[in-house]
């Protein structure tokens, strides 16, 4: 039987090394069972868990492995003059930033307990920053041919509000999307945002020109998430979390 159960931790504040070592973690647990499961009767097979990692990070550079690295409009030995630091990392996508004030979320789920389409599994990402979106009175959509979630996408100044970039393997995702809420826009003047160099970055507090509740819009983006995908959040804290294995030498 599919699992709809996710295991939902709010990680806080928390420097991007740390997120995605934990991703891997949790991608190889759960990708062990699947390899457990191979040739068992049925009856005799384990669900896969899923899980979902809210966080905010320090001022941090990513470029994706089908990224150009010119996009990053620095050496990196002016980053430590910013606050910032720099990653290479195994998503899709170009470069982005992330920093406080930014919702982060990362999925690790085994989309053969929902569907196994990579597309939808990004359409359906998106459609939950939309409704987010729409929740303050904001219009937000797709531009045919990028990446994202925009703000008045058909108007003459669309801008990025959301980055998307993922990985799956085995049908278990990892990374996923930034939502940039009280963000420091200017962090995105020194890179090109996602590889596009035409448009504009924004934020729900750029946009609606107040400060946002973080905590609220965290809520609201679970609430959309778990409509969308069907699934019923589990809160865990961080020592309930499978452990990584430690190999004896």
């Amino acid at each position: 039987m599919p699992n709809k159960n996710v295991q939902f931790l709010d990680l806080g504040l928390v420097p991007y090394k740390e997120t995605w070592d934990l991703q891997e973690s949790l991608m190889a647990h759960t990708a062990a069972i699947k390899l457990g499961n191979r040739n068992l009767a049925e009856a005799n097979v384990s669900t896969t868990p899923n899980f979902l990692l809210f966080c905010e990070h320090p001022h941090v550079y990513t470029l994706g492995k089908s990224g150009d690295e010119s996009h990053l409009l620095m050496q990196e030995s002016f980053l430590h003059t910013i606050g910032a630091s720099f990653f290479k990392i195994n998503r899709g996508g170009d470069i982005t930033y992330h920093g406080p004030g930014q919702l982060v979320g990362y999925p690790i789920f085994d989309l053969e307990n929902f569907f196994t389409d990579i597309h939808l599994y990004l359409r359906m990402l998106e459609e939950a920053i939309m409704r987010t979106c729409a929740h303050y009175g904001l219009v937000a959509g797709r531009i045919e041919g990028l990446t994202g979630v925009w703000i008045d996408p058909e108007s003459d100044n669309p801008r990025k509000i959301c980055a998307f970039g993922v990985k799956a393997s085995r049908w278990i995702s990892m990374h996923g999307f930034a939502l940039n809420v009280n963000t420091d826009l200017s962090y995105f003047g020194h890179i090109v945002p996602c590889g596009i160099a035409t448009k504009g970055v924004t934020s729900l507090q750029q946009e609606l020109g107040r400060e946002v509740d973080l905590a609220e819009v965290k809520q609201r983006v679970l609430a959309n998430l778990q409509e969308l995908f069907q699934f019923n959040p589990e809160d865990v804290s961080r020592e309930t979390l499978p452990k990584p294995e430690i190999n004896e030498l």
